[in-house]
């Protein structure tokens, strides 16, 4: 292949990354929950005939993305090629077989061209209610979780499945949002599969075959080079999580080898009889993106680069099979990069960050009027973050969601959506670990019913009992806490009750610092003070 064909590929490449990322704004700007449109919870892609993720959307997060590479090969097994037709469109929210839990749609969508199949488009988003118990962690299996959709037809040559939209109309409890979220995610699959052929159409390829090796064959030359250049052998790590009513244990050992990087999860503590188990699907798209962070963060992510990384694990929390209760697996699955870091951080010392919250601080409410008066009744999805580990040349950041990557959530978008009153967000002092360089910090939130309405929340919280750890010396960042605003504890995790006139406060945690804190420079110090991040003197 001459340099001339190499670099108009790569061009062709630059412009498929456009056509995701316009797929994935359409789907930003035409969804219903504010988790989509506000938070960016989703992920875009778009995949070869054989179902090799070729190129995904910036926008979104990797528990999504990495989930859906793996996804996409679930739905070409599961409907046979001589029943795929033009303007088809397949669903699935099978925690196995997509991203995870019931919450996270996932769409798939072929893409033809002149009669034949050249590729797919694939979308996901969390939608705020899948009915059952609701998004939360009190369920005993995945059954008492919500509406299972198997992998099946959402649209057939362009026409919806009626059926299955009253199925999801009369089993959840904001019909309106969620069957809007559906036709947004086909919509967003449409608009790629549009772009896609215009794209084709004007540089005169019949398909993305030639692209699409282009694209694999140089991201696996590049990510086993990269390999290569590690030092080789095994590290373990293990780690401590909140779990429901008790502990958990995370334990990861990461082996480097000549063109490939192992994690094997023995030693995770058994299967919860809670929901917050991980199906394996979504704990190995966390471990590939904490590899990903460190050996090649500027390596595109596709099916080349994933697929150098394998990831195992006997029968346990982050391998949990069904019918596990998983509604809240992103609790699990959001540390398993810190656990992975860990491992690593033994064999690149002082090059990698400090722990942080990981886990979101999201908030399911589910608001209502006092029993005798008016009033609205909402089911309302918040997102939340505590602070990131400490860098090992940087401060960890403030209230930002690491590894997950979404947005936070402004006020107003969430107190339009229901009965509530955000009375303070703000930063936490004092919640960042000292170290040369410090912890991000966590944040302070009080939320109240609106006057008239009372409401019963989900906690998903961590590090509640087991802060985040510093390394290399450095401190450990404050865990968290949740009460009523009269000083009631609250249980981290679970639905509770907060009733009209009482606010609910949540003390996010903040990250580790890095590093010897004796250390951190005057300048450093004095600038803190400054900015009211610490109040020690």
């Amino acid at each position: 292949m001459s340099k001339i064909d190499d670099i108009r590929l790569q061009v062709m490449w630059n412009r498929l990354i456009s056509v995701v990322e316009e797929q994935a704004m359409t789907l930003l700007r035409t969804a219903f929950s504010t988790s989509v449109r506000e938070a960016g919870d989703l992920s875009a892609g778009v995949y070869n005939a054989r179902g090799e993720m070729l190129a995904q959307a910036v926008t979104g997060t990797p528990g999504h993305v990495n989930t859906m590479a793996e996804a996409v090969g679930n739905f070409i097994a599961a409907i046979p090629r001589q029943q795929m037709l033009p303007g088809d469109t397949y669903v699935t929210n099978d925690p196995w077989l997509g991203t995870g839990h019931l919450h996270d749609i996932t769409m798939c969508t072929p893409v033809f061209k002149d009669d034949a199949l050249i590729g797919f488009f694939a979308c996901t988003a969390h939608i705020v209610d899948i009915g059952g118990r609701g998004f939360g962690a009190d369920g005993k299996s995945v059954y008492e979780e919500g509406i299972q959709i198997p992998i099946m037809k959402f649209a057939e040559r362009g026409q919806v499945n009626e059926t299955l939209v009253q199925m999801i109309r009369t089993n959840v409890r904001e019909p309106n949002q969620v069957v809007g979220d559906f036709y947004s995610l086909a919509a967003c699959n449409d608009v790629g599969r549009d772009r896609l052929l215009e794209m084709l159409e004007e540089i005169d390829l019949p398909d993305l075959e030639k692209l699409g090796d282009f694209i694999l064959t140089r991201t696996a030359a590049a990510m086993k080079e990269r390999i290569a250049g590690l030092p080789q052998g095994s590290w373990f790590n293990e780690m401590m999580t909140d779990g429901y009513d008790t502990p958990i244990r995370l334990a990861a050992t990461v082996s480097i080898e000549a063109e490939r990087v192992l994690v094997d999860f023995t030693g995770c503590d058994p299967v919860s009889r809670w929901g917050i188990n991980c199906p394996m699907i979504y704990a190995k798209a966390y471990a590939c993106y904490a590899i990903m962070c460190v050996v090649a963060p500027d390596i595109p992510n596709n099916a080349a680069s994933l697929a150098c990384v394998e990831v195992v694990s006997p029968v346990n929390v982050v391998n949990a099979p069904r019918p596990a209760p998983v509604s809240v697996r992103h609790v699990i699955g959001h540390m398993v990069p810190d656990v992975v870091l860990g491992a690593l951080a033994q064999a690149l010392p002082g090059q990698i960050q400090a722990e942080g919250t990981a886990a979101l601080w999201n908030i399911q409410i589910s608001a209502r009027p006092v029993e005798g008066r008016e009033g609205r009744r909402a089911e309302v999805l918040m997102f939340n973050s505590g602070g990131s580990g400490a860098r090992p040349t940087l401060d960890g950041l403030s209230a930002t969601a690491f590894p997950s990557g979404v947005h936070t959530m402004p006020i107003e978008a969430t107190e339009h959506t229901g009965p509530i009153v955000i009375w303070r967000k703000e930063l936490r002092p004092d919640s960042g670990g000292d170290g040369e360089h410090r912890g991000g910090l966590g944040q302070i939130i009080e939320i109240a019913p609106a006057e008239g309405h009372e409401f019963e929340f989900s906690a998903m919280f961590d590090r509640t009992r087991v802060p985040p750890r510093g390394r290399e010396g450095g401190q450990d960042g404050a865990a968290g806490s949740v009460a009523l605003d009269d000083g009631t504890p609250l249980k981290p995790k679970g639905w509770q009750f907060v009733p009209a006139g009482r606010r609910l406060v949540l003390h996010a945690p903040g990250g580790g610092g890095f590093g010897d804190p004796g250390k951190r420079s005057a300048e450093a110090r004095a600038l803190d003070r400054r900015r009211g991040y610490v109040t020690d003197t």
